[in-house]
């Protein structure tokens, strides 16, 4: 099995047990080989709150080539930022089938000490 099919399973499994909502957002995280992005979305009205990622231009000019997880800390810190101008504290988080190992646990433990609760 192709590792896609893989998360894709993981994903669905997740899915089905988490839902953002207006008082609670869902943070969604997406990772690439090259770049990592992070959402936060309202499932009840489908919308996005706020968004970043690597190719974000507060974030781009901070990241260094070849160091992912430094980035993906840099990311988790600029959610958090974008969630705290919108008055959001409190999320779900949602890694999306990705392992929380490496990348995605750096991005989640920035959003944390950069003060989003989850």
């Amino acid at each position: 099995m192709p590792k896609t099919n893989n998360r894709a399973r993981r994903k669905r499994r997740i899915r089905k047990k988490i839902s953002g909502t207006t008082e609670r957002p869902r943070l969604s995280v997406f990772r690439t080989a090259r770049h990592i992005y992070a959402q936060v979305i309202d499932d009840t009205t489908s919308s996005t709150l706020a968004a970043t990622s690597t190719l974000a231009e507060a974030v781009r000019g901070d990241v260094s080539s070849g160091d992912k997880t430094n980035a993906a800390k840099l990311v988790g810190a600029a959610i958090a930022k974008a969630c705290e101008a919108k008055g959001i504290e409190k999320v779900v988080f949602d890694r999306n089938g990705f392992i929380y190992h490496g990348r995605v646990r750096a991005l989640a433990e920035a959003a944390r000490e950069a003060g989003l609760t989850f």
